[in-house]
């Protein structure tokens, strides 16, 4: 993950909710296959547009309080966070181009 960072229900505040960029918060689980089919995409992702979108990942079973306040109730969901609100759900693992494609506004 060297362009993903971990957050946590401690540090989700500092990390998404107050970032001057938009964040892509990709709340997974390592027992999930589909997150983990999606994550090499997220990281190639953020090694492209890490300068206008950061990417970071929150594991839903060490940090529960996160998942239940935003209503994840299936992973992989992603959301992106601009100004501290969400602005965008993309749920379940998708190919990389309809990723970009989803998340284009952000980082067009």
């Amino acid at each position: 993950m060297g362009n993903i960072k971990e957050t946590s229900d401690a540090s989700f505040a500092a990390d998404v909710l107050k970032s001057d960029k938009p964040v892509l918060v990709d709340f997974w689980a390592p027992w999930c296959g589909p997150c983990r089919a999606v994550a090499p995409i997220l990281e190639e992702i953020a090694g492209t547009h890490g300068d206008k979108l950061t990417i970071v990942k929150l594991n839903t079973d060490e940090n529960p309080a996160t998942a239940a306040k935003y209503g994840i109730t299936s992973i992989p969901t992603m959301n992106v966070y601009v100004g501290g609100d969400v602005a965008k759900t993309i749920i379940g693992a998708q190919p990389k181009p309809r990723l970009l494609r989803e998340l284009e506004p952000f980082i067009g």
